[in-house]
């Protein structure tokens, strides 16, 4: 082989056998690295050259700069000295000579440094040094800080942001202008006003585990979240947010825990906030009986579902249910009329000349800045009665309304003059595109709007009968559902009084199921109007429901069927009596004298009976 291949060998045989220092980063082989690493730990950084490798320190690392840092192309090398920190294992050297060390906690160097070298190198300062600085530097080294994340846009937040700013944000204006305290929470005066029951207990802290049952958007959330503003104020206990549509069993076990350790070792109690309660099963429901029971945690569930189906009765009768009506239309003026009035928008034809009413934040008026924004009261009014009692909807929609114009609208014109913007009220009907129907398929409303029509035919109202079937249909009800109740309805409650009432009923299920939504409205119309113009009879109704009380209500065995009213198909049956002595009806061209019941009722007349004859 030739020198060059033995000289390649030997390299690569000793760069298998060599190891590298975590110090220095130099290669030693497997017997003198442990003597070298001795002398690399316990040696200070005094060397900056070593000459030999068994003599060399570890080498001394640049500190980093974060990207304020401010390099300079002369630095003497004292300056760049203190710039200096120690090695990979500073943690082994002594406290003599030992250059500051940056901690984590608190980001801020604990050596001595002049405040010069400091701002030449850009490095942090600490709290004393950053006051010495001046007004210009601190305020040059905070600009270039990353700006804190925003913990939510509050209504104090919301008041000093124009009106631009606060529609364009991607929070919902209902999320924005959510009330923090119980004077700008409205409509629910009989649950938490002046003078119910709840507002003491609140305003003292004591609140019990509660149930907040009603419709959408009208409060429910938002009154947890004044409870939860309350007691962060006061410290009188932690609260906790929990949604059942997304929130595990285990989660829930994790937070009851937490709540026990709160109250043991700090005396706090947990107040356990679940938005959607009915989502939860009956099992899950159940891992908050004892937690509840014990006082561990005060349980405040909203739902829009009637508790009593919807909610365990073991953790009902644990609960307070407090019942949150649909907003009335005043109350949703008054929602809007504080919306705009915040937002900074104003009402068409009312005085603005309130200094209130300008935006001082930049220090110039809103309407230098941005050009007025108003809205027709017509509108505001329209907007209250068309969100039927939601003011989720009212509120969003009237976010939506505006930002539409204030797109369409070049607010600064081509003089840098203002420009007015009028939100009227074919923009909030554009805006809400139709009326919104609280009505949910599934749920409590359902059954309350057929209920409601069942009974307005019952008592003869056809204009009642038609407002409830269009509720109910323009709500998204299947029509075959209907329809099917309008069958239901033509034997219960008209029955023998007009015996074409039912037919009239199949035909209208039939047409439905042919023809579909929405031609099927006006045959459903049509049926509806005839029965509730029909004469009613519910003596079928009642007597077969004396009948099922005769039945249910048999002490011992059921009578047996009398013999002759038994068929005999063979001869054995024959032989046993099966038939005998029937008297064939149409054989006889006079009535037939014949029992037809067992004995022991006979002389019965279900349509006259009761069940304390029997």
């Amino acid at each position: 082989r030739s020198l060059s291949s033995e000289a390649d060998e030997r390299i690569l045989s000793q760069d298998k056998n060599s190891v590298q220092c975590p110090v220095c980063f130099k290669d030693f082989t497997s017997a003198t690295i442990n003597g070298h690493l001795d002398i690399c730990l316990l040696k200070g950084v005094t060397d900056s050259s070593p000459s030999t490798a068994d003599e060399s320190g570890p080498p001394v690392k640049k500190s980093r700069t974060g990207p304020e840092a401010v390099i300079k192309p002369a630095a003497s090398s004292s300056s760049m000295a203190s710039a200096q920190s120690p090695g990979v294992f500073s943690l082994f050297q002594g406290n003599k000579g030992k250059p500051p060390v940056q901690t984590e906690r608190n980001g801020l160097f604990v050596g001595k440094q002049s405040p010069g070298s400091a701002a030449s190198k850009g490095v942090k300062r600490s709290l004393n040094e950053e006051a010495d600085l001046g007004a210009a530097g601190t305020e040059t080294l905070r600009s270039q800080q990353p700006a804190p994340a925003s913990s939510g846009q509050g209504l104090k937040t919301a008041k000093r942001l124009s009106p631009r700013t606060l529609l364009a944000v991607d929070k919902p204006l209902a999320e924005v202008l959510r009330p923090e305290t119980l004077e700008e929470y409205f409509g629910q005066n009989k649950v938490v006003g002046e003078q119910s029951l709840f507002r003491p207990l609140l305003d003292s802290q004591e609140i019990p585990s509660l149930i907040l049952w009603g419709p959408p958007g009208c409060g429910k959330t938002t009154l947890a979240h004044i409870i939860a503003s309350t007691s962060k104020r006061k410290g009188t206990a932690r609260f906790v947010t929990l949604s059942a549509t997304s929130t595990s069993t285990n989660e829930v076990r994790e937070v009851i825990k937490q709540a026990q350790n709160e109250l043991r070792l700090c005396k706090r109690k947990t107040i356990l906030f679940i938005d959607e309660i009915h989502r939860f099963n009956k099992s899950q429901q159940d891992t908050f009986l004892p937690h509840v029971e014990c006082g561990t945690v005060t349980l405040i569930g909203a739902t829009t579902e009637n508790p009593s189906f919807q909610v365990n009765a073991a953790l009902l009768s644990r609960c307070k249910v407090l019942v949150l009506e649909k907003l009335s239309v005043e109350a949703m003026g008054s929602i809007l009329n504080r919306a705009v009035a915040t937002v900074g928008i104003k009402i068409q034809g009312q005085d603005s000349t309130n200094p209130k009413d300008e935006d001082q934040t930049d220090g110039h008026s809103n309407s230098l800045s941005f050009g007025f924004i108003y809205i027709q009261q017509k509108a505001l009014d329209t907007l209250a009665y068309l969100c039927d009692g939601d003011a989720r909807v009212g509120l969003n929609s009237l976010q939506l309304a505006v930002q539409a114009q204030m797109s369409k609208t070049n607010l600064l014109a081509p003089d840098d003059s203002p420009q007015e913007i009028l939100v009227t009220e074919e923009h909030v009907k554009e805006g809400l595109q139709r009326s919104h129907i609280l009505y949910d398929k599934a749920g409590e409303e359902h059954y309350n709007c057929i209920s409601a029509l069942h009974k307005s035919m019952r008592g003869s109202h056809e204009n009642a009968s038609l407002y409830w079937l269009g509720r109910m249909l323009e709500g998204g009800e299947d029509p075959l559902y209907v329809a099917r109740r309008l069958v239901r309805f033509a034997s219960e409650d008209v029955g023998m009084a007009d015996p074409a009432a039912l037919t009239q009923a199949v035909s209208a299920f039939q047409a439905c199921h042919f023809i579909g939504m929405p031609e099927c409205e006006v045959i459903l119309a049509q049926c509806a109007v005839y029965l509730a113009r029909a004469p009613k009879s519910v003596s079928i109704y009642k007597a077969y429901d004396n009948v099922k009380t005769c039945l249910r209500s048999h002490k011992g065995p059921l009578p047996p069927v009398p013999l002759h009213l038994r068929n005999a198909p063979t001869r054995l049956m024959k032989q046993l009596g099966y038939s005998k002595g029937y008297k064939y009806n149409p054989a006889f061209s006079d009535p037939v004298e014949q029992e037809y019941l067992p004995e022991e009722l006979q002389g019965i007349n279900f349509f006259t009976w009761k069940p304390s004859d029997s």
